[in-house]
């Protein structure tokens, strides 16, 4: 048994070293939190003239990687459908890449931005392509996958071992596109350019290899469910290859997997936990959603990210978090973090994609509250609790956690601890599992393959529920304030109110008037008085489910 200073310690640790890591969000690159916005800010974060007008259909991408030079080039075939009228289409490709040409188009840059003009007449409804050819030496990653770029590596062979990580950053660090979440591609494919002696995994299906005959190699992979751009990542190394079917909800699902060959073993052990997560999650948020696609698991150069149908892997082949319980419960120790997490964004981020990155909380509370979910299928509803409530100790409070809308901004890092301890609060209202997992099903299933603003997600929850949540909802996404329940317990009456709180706010709670038996109270802004017998001064408890703090003390 650890001791008190023991565990103190270990928390402690825990929390330091997540300072550092939540600091600017767990997986995502974070973003400035300045509220100084650019013109380049508003490019990238708004749906502009450039962008209204039209929506896309297909990325087709051709790029070679040039390892010697850590250089990039190909072209991109951009389908898409006219929606109305436009005049210039805005492509975003980051410095230092160039744009070499578009066929019958004429472009300007602004910053990261490119202006496409004098195009073809734009006839609503009709379904158009354009092709764009570019070249240049991305960006780097410094620290993926919390610093985005291109990370060029070697494994412990030395042998070339090439990804990318750009969730934050965006895709067009490293191709053109149009690079915005509320507009996924229908489709998309991958034709990846590497040396013959590698391999190149990409998101989806696996179409084919074309033996180049200069020493290089093609290798082709199809998407046939939309994606969002920072999803569509290629892996190029030394890979070795096994498969697994999963047999789920939809029928049989394939498991892929590219890992290292000196990990192929320790893979074969680590990679079941895959099933345990699918088992879990189809439970409780429906179908896995992109059967058409596949699932893989691929050994990445940095610790993960959710890319849709092929997920990075980097987690050390250890239990928790690179072998750590960020939850510090013990449970986190149980079962791999970035399978599991990383994972549930094939639901809460992949399949619901938040239309603005303000709105992160939707792929990072959800996902967030998965490995809540997760342990509690596995080990029980005291162990998913300790778990969630041991999460608690990593929220900052720092700033709101929606960020600022159409600047390409995110809110605080807490969009991960806090949402998801929000969504526990909301499961304890509701007060039924069976229709919090339903709500949890509908969403996937209402939302399936789409683009959502919070507001949408916000009233699916309310409405199915038949319960007003948006006084919560703006109280755990809109302020750092944490909600106060002060009470006074004198001549058998017991006051209390809420205070530390947005307008109106009225979310009911549970409390105890005796061990392990709960009422229900319906506090406001308002004192609001209930007679109670056996009940001492100190020994009122709100129930841990609820993400907030008691105060005896009213003024």
């Amino acid at each position: 048994m650890m001791s008190v200073t023991g565990k103190m310690g270990y928390r402690l640790a825990v929390i330091f070293f997540m300072f550092f890591i939540l600091k600017g969000v767990l997986f995502a690159q974070p973003l400035s939190k300045t509220h100084s916005f650019t013109h380049a800010d508003t490019l990238r974060g708004s749906i502009g003239p450039g962008r209204d007008w039209w929506d896309v259909l297909k990325y087709d991408l051709h790029i070679k990687f040039n390892i010697t030079d850590q250089t990039i080039s190909g072209y991109n075939t951009i389908q898409y459908r006219v929606l109305k009228k436009g005049e210039q289409m805005q492509i975003d490709l980051q410095e230092p890449m160039q744009i070499d040409s578009c066929p019958g188009a004429v472009f300007t840059r602004d910053g990261n931005a490119f202006f496409l003009n004098r195009l073809p007449e734009q006839k609503p409804q009709t379904v158009n392509t354009i092709t764009i050819y570019f070249h240049g030496r991305p960006v780097v990653a410094k620290k993926p996958p919390w610093d985005g770029g291109l990370v060029w590596a070697k494994d412990a062979a030395k042998n070339p071992w090439v990804s990318i990580a750009c969730q934050g950053l965006g895709a067009s660090v490293w191709f053109p596109c149009k690079d915005h979440q509320y507009d996924k591609a229908d489709s998309a494919e991958m034709h990846i350019t590497c040396p013959d002696t590698l391999t190149a995994v990409g998101n989806g299906r696996f179409k084919g290899k074309t033996d180049n005959k200069d020493g290089t190699a093609t290798y082709d992979w199809l998407v046939t469910s939309p994606v969002s751009n920072y999803c569509l990542i290629p892996y190029i190394g030394k890979y070795a290859h096994f498969q697994d079917v999963y047999k789920g909800e939809k029928g049989d699902l394939d498991l892929d997997y590219w890992v290292l060959p000196e990990n192929l073993e320790k893979a074969k052990t680590q990679f079941k936990d895959v099933g345990r997560m699918l088992k879990a999650f189809e439970y409780w948020f429906g179908p896995y959603p992109f059967y058409e696609d596949g699932y893989k698991l691929v050994d990445a150069p940095y610790l993960g990210m959710e890319h849709q149908s092929d997920i990075a892997y980097g987690n050390g082949y250890k239990n928790g978090y690179r072998g750590k319980d960020l939850s510090g419960s013990g449970w986190g120790l149980k079962w791999d973090f970035i399978i599991v997490h990383e994972s549930g964004h094939e639901w809460f981020g992949n399949n619901i994609t938040a239309r603005d990155i303000a709105d992160m909380w939707i792929h990072e509370g959800f996902t967030n509250y998965s490995e809540t979910l997760f342990t509690e299928y596995y080990y029980g509803k005291d162990a998913g609790d300790a778990y969630c409530y041991g999460t608690r100790a990593l929220i900052r409070n720092d700033i709101p956690v929606t960020g600022t809308y159409g600047v390409n901004q995110e809110g605080s890092g807490d969009m991960y601890d806090k949402a998801g301890n929000m969504l526990q609060t909301i499961r304890q209202i509701i007060n039924e599992d069976e229709t919090f997992r339903t709500i949890l099903r509908g969403l996937n299933k209402t939302f399936y393959h789409q683009t959502v603003t919070a507001k949408q997600v916000e009233e699916f929850i309310s409405r199915e529920a038949k319960i007003d949540f948006s006084k919560v909802f703006e109280q755990y996404l809109h302020t750092v304030m944490v909600p106060v329940l002060e009470y006074q317990i004198k001549n058998s009456t017991l006051s209390y109110r809420w205070t530390n709180c947005v307008k109106d706010f009225n979310m009911p709670l549970k409390v105890s008037i005796k061990k392990n038996k709960y009422i229900a109270i319906y506090p406001t802004e308002t004192m609001q008085t209930l007679k109670v017998h056996g009940m001492g001064a100190k020994n009122l408890k709100a129930k841990g489910d609820y993400y907030i703090t008691t105060r005896h003390s009213i003024n």
